[in-house]
């Protein structure tokens, strides 16, 4: 039987507040998603998620910006960072 690899898990001090990366290839989809990555992309600031990207088990890929949820249409890694980054950015 196939297992997780781990693609990243890292943790960013960027000023102010942090950005944590989580990424795992899985042998199987995660529920709701039609791709092998499971993902937790998350921007901090003083105790308040400002940004996140993931794909939790039957919610499928979505995104949360300054608390509001809205599905996300994932387009590989690349892109998945991209986006991220982008968010993190405007909100710096």
């Amino acid at each position: 039987m196939a297992r997780a690899r781990k693609i990243t898990r890292s943790r960013l001090v960027i000023n102010p507040g942090f950005a944590e990366l989580v990424v795992w290839e899985v042998p199987e989809p995660v529920s709701g998603s039609s791709h092998n990555y499971k993902y937790r992309l998350v921007y901090v600031v003083n105790d308040v998620c400002r940004v996140r990207y993931d794909n939790e088990r039957g919610k499928d890929d979505h995104r949360h910006l300054d608390g509001k949820e809205n599905p996300y249409v994932f387009r590989g890694l690349e892109s998945l960072l991209a986006d991220f980054w982008l968010e993190v950015n405007r909100r710096r």
